[in-house]
């Protein structure tokens, strides 16, 4: 599906998606426990993976009508051997979590998926279970899916980077509660993304499960039953997905945005309020209500790391390329290897809408002041964040602006585009 969006303003109040972090989690944490029910998950291309793979290692999960709740019967801790190939279509998050899951197993399992997954790296977290006494091979011995893992780990100290993905260690805290001896991690270099673990351990509490931050790293220890309180988790609000629908405002809003279900949590991309009120931004959090306001208004320049939120690189090139001065995004290299190489695809993009961009190995420099943004055809790269920053970057480009592949917001945003035009932004869908 591609999507034609009209230079537009919008008005009225959007309901934030659920967290795509914290759902996965949640659903593999109730997988290693007896069950839980989940609530308000977000259902999308990606979390269904999660869901795939908790069924193929012995669960069950049973979504309602509504997708308000979902309940997983769980696989108690260590899981059954697949009966085939666990296929994680085009979720990075899925396959890391559930490759540690794998190595509990006594048997192997074959994990896979789609061409954009099968190019992106897993070979510290192979290395990380190699180590423990675990099988971890890929196929291809590129250090790329598809994989073969298994053994039946046991625990013990592991030393890995956490310069690549913050996934990796979130897979091992989360398989490494229910070995025998847990899992010390020693980072052997600074932590990417670090708030992504701050959720995990904001998950593992929430099911009864301790983990800490320590001076090398991240340990967890074995033995542990997950079991959240009352049998269920709510899933909150998703700040990515937020980061979106707050730009969209501080750009084009007719008069406001108010964005709904936006409650404080662990998540790193909170960052994305500060970053809009540094660029001048009108904007309110009302934290307690859980609802932020945003206006239309006139942005500036500023420098951003993105070393622990990558998934708000896109965005912020957006509102760069639509502020005044230079938008500076450094700490960026690790945004290249995720469901594409997000650094170049927002360069090409904007570029071709105008826009005066320069591309470091890890940096991205937006010149607003030298920008008029155009209507173009685009590229969205078959990446849910490149799609929905470029849809917002078409409100305020002259004419219209065709981002193909538009079906993928699906992976994070289902109803993004029905969000959109509820707004009154002026789009068309063709097929």
């Amino acid at each position: 599906m591609d999507v034609t969006i009209g230079e537009s303003t919008v008005d009225g109040t959007a309901q934030a998606p659920p967290s795509k972090s914290y759902t996965h989690r949640a659903i593999l944490a109730a997988g290693y426990a007896d069950g839980a029910v989940v609530t308000d998950p977000l259902v999308s291309a990606d979390t269904r993976a999660t869901m795939r793979a908790v069924t193929a290692y012995g669960g069950s999960t049973d979504l309602s009508a509504n997708e308000r709740t979902l309940t997983v019967e769980g696989f108690d801790g260590r899981p059954e051997t697949p009966d085939d190939v666990i296929d994680c279509a085009n979720s990075g998050t899925t396959t890391r979590l559930v490759t540690a899951t794998a190595a509990l197993g006594d048997d192997l399992t074959v994990l896979t998926g789609d061409d954009s997954l099968r190019s992106r790296p897993q070979g510290a977290l192979l290395d990380a279970i190699e180590q423990l006494g675990g099988r971890a091979e890929s196929t291809r011995r590129n250090e790329q899916a598809p994989l073969v893992v298994g053994d039946g780990i046991d625990g013990g100290h592991v030393a890995i980077p956490g310069d690549v993905s913050s996934q990796y260690i979130t897979a091992l805290l989360m398989a490494g509660a229910v070995t025998d001896e847990g899992i010390d991690i020693e980072l052997t270099t600074g932590l990417k993304s670090s708030p992504y673990v701050d959720i995990t351990l904001e998950v593992l509490d929430a099911y009864g499960v301790d983990a800490e931050k320590t001076a090398e790293g991240y340990s967890v220890a074995g033995g542990q039953r997950y079991a959240p309180e009352g049998g269920e988790y709510h899933v909150p609000g998703d700040f990515s997905s937020i980061s979106y629908l707050l730009a969209m405002g501080a750009l084009a809003a007719d008069d406001e945005i108010i964005v709904t279900s936006a409650v404080p949590s662990a998540q790193g991309d909170t960052a994305i309020v500060d970053i809009l009120e540094r660029m001048g931004a009108d904007l309110d959090w009302d934290e307690d209500a859980g609802e932020i306001t945003v206006h239309r208004s006139d942005l500036s320049g500023i420098e951003v790391g993105v070393e622990d939120t990558p998934d708000l690189l896109p965005t912020i090139a957006t509102l760069g390329a639509a502020a005044d001065g230079v938008t500076r995004i450094t700490d960026a290299e690790h945004v290249r290897y995720k469901e594409t190489d997000r650094v170049s695809a927002m360069a090409e993009a904007l570029t071709k809408m105008g826009a005066e961009v320069e591309e470091r190995e890890d940096e991205l420099l937006v010149y607003g002041e030298d920008t008029d943004l155009q209507g173009a055809t685009v590229d969205g790269r078959a990446d849910h964040r490149i799609i929905m920053s470029l849809a917002v970057a078409g409100l305020v480009a002259d004419g219209e602006t065709t981002v193909t592949g538009a079906e993928h917001v699906d992976v994070s945003f289902p109803n993004f585009f029905d969000v959109l035009e509820k707004l009154g932004a002026n789009l068309v869908r063709s097929e």
